[in-house]
């Protein structure tokens, strides 16, 4: 039997104030037929594993069209028509099918259509008609709308944050589909969601409240008839209708068991709703804490967390550090004007450099100071441990470290560069033991990463267009009333 794969794949920030365009799906991953298995058969991600996974099941995977960019605004217009056709262009060509395992992100938003991965579920269900079971995986974030579950026979959500179980999912995706097509089980889904969005601050889970949580799916979970339980924690950066936590039940023939299944889960996360909202420890806060602190410190900027959508330049931290004069102390900035004037004064020169702060005065304003230039690189490397987002291959583009004399190490880079790898110190001849305290530009994925390396986490609330503050956004298009916003809603099962 022959399996179609399709994958969508981008997180839209609609805060930011620039759009995903092809370019970015270019830069990144934008393949079709077999060249998606070429470039992703071994992947530590959810394509990955339904390669795997249908191997093992003895199924014929027909890979069709793979896409992914790096998080960032929403798609503009004609990126989403693009990519739509040429995503059906590859249904069409194959023919028909025995299945279609799909891999949407759940949270990608377009300027023509802010439900992206409902639209195109939707629209392959009615290409292919009722009878062909359609099984997929969704980021944990993703804001889950009844299009996507409609259209699909089950979707399972990450089961991490950070992401590190996406190869798992796509296993567990392809092994609901050979059992689906042997006629063993007839899967049946059920969604709930409760007016509540889950604070990204709080969504770790392997911390609480999100570990207690997770241990109730698990419980849920070993029931008879269940066959999969996710939970969707929400994306809060993307102002559309579908913004919230959510969860799923899937089970074998049997609706009552997924609706009490999902209405049990759902109610024990409305029940803690109140302990998934922010700290939002402000930089002064978060830097008199760290001198009390033994043991090498991972600083979390929160407002500028790429893999949020984030531009990877903001500056608030990085002057906090030196005005401190915090020794040993790294942070990465995406700067290409600034990697270039270091490349044209060359190793070892010294000269006053502006740095980041580059794409609007509420990321912070440039960072100038005397600089010492220690390395250039052509910011290229690999990762071979499951970390978030499942990536192998990374390029940051050409690369420039730089050092203050206040102790602060900066790392500039000419494309944005997510810090989910410790490969990224490696390839500018940089050892991250040698710093005491290192800034990365996110929330929760980093710490797959930085994990073995820190031995605290501390996040801080700096201003972006990712804070972990959430009033201070204007939304124009989510539910009303919704926690945290409406605190008196109230919601039952």
């Amino acid at each position: 039997m022959r399996i179609g794969l399709l994958s969508l794949l981008q997180e839209s920030n609609t805060f930011v104030s620039g759009t995903t365009t092809l370019q970015h799906f270019e830069d990144d991953l934008l393949l079709e037929g077999e060249s998606v298995r070429t470039a992703l058969s071994g992947a530590h991600h959810e394509v990955g594993g339904f390669l795997a996974g249908l191997e093992q099941q003895g199924l014929s995977a027909v890979p069709l069209f793979a896409a992914r960019a790096l998080p960032y605004g929403a798609m503009d217009a004609a990126t989403f028509s693009e990519l739509m056709s040429r995503m059906f262009q590859q249904v069409a060509a194959a023919g028909p099918l025995d299945g279609y395992l799909v891999a949407p992100h759940g949270a990608t938003v377009s300027a023509s259509y802010p439900d992206v991965d409902g639209y195109w579920l939707a629209r392959l269900r009615a290409e292919v008609g009722s009878l062909i079971p359609i099984i997929g995986t969704l980021d944990l974030h993703a804001n889950l709308s009844p299009m996507m579950v409609d259209a699909t026979d089950a979707l399972i959500a990450y089961r991490s944050n950070p992401h590190i179980d996406q190869f798992d999912r796509g296993l567990e995706a392809a092994e609901l589909m050979a059992r689906s097509l042997k006629g063993e089980i007839q899967p049946v889904q059920r969604a709930m969601f409760p007016p509540f969005v889950m604070n990204i601050e709080r969504q770790a889970t392997a911390e609480s409240p999100c570990l207690e949580l997770y241990r109730v799916a698990e419980r849920l979970r070993q029931r008879p008839g269940v066959l999969s339980i996710s939970i969707l924690q929400g994306f809060p950066y993307a102002d559309v209708a579908e913004m919230g936590s959510a969860v799923i039940a899937v089970t074998d023939q049997d609706e009552n068991l997924a609706v009490e299944i999902a209405a049990e889960l759902s109610g024990a996360l409305w029940n803690e709703r109140t302990q998934f909202t922010a700290t939002a420890l402000d930089i002064d806060s978060c830097l008199n804490e760290i001198k009390h602190l033994q043991g090498r410190v991972c600083l979390l900027d929160m407002g500028d967390n790429v893999g949020g959508g984030s531009p990877a330049d903001s500056t608030h931290l990085a002057h906090a550090l030196v005005l401190r004069s915090i020794p040993k102390a790294f942070i990465c900035l995406f700067d290409p004007v600034a990697v270039c004037v270091a490349s044209e004064a060359g190793v070892g020169t010294s000269l006053t450099l502006s740095m980041g702060g580059a794409t609007d005065r509420l990321h912070g304003d440039p960072l100038v100071a005397r600089v010492r230039v220690d390395g250039l690189y052509d910011g290229q490397f690999t990762e071979n441990e499951a970390r978030h987002g499942g990536i192998v291959n990374f390029d940051q583009g050409k690369s420039a470290v730089v050092t203050i004399a206040s102790g602060l190490t900066v790392m500039l880079t000419s494309k944005r560069i997510v810090p989910w790898s410790l490969g990224q110190f490696a390839c500018c001849d940089l050892d991250p033991q040698d710093f005491e305290v290192l800034v990365a530009k996110g929330v929760n994925s980093p710490l797959a990463a930085y994990a073995s390396l820190c031995s605290h986490f501390v996040r801080v609330n700096t201003p972006g267009v990712t804070a972990s503050d959430l009033s201070g956004f204007d939304y124009q298009w989510r539910r009303r009333p919704m926690f945290p916003f409406e605190p008196a809603v109230s919601w039952k099962t």
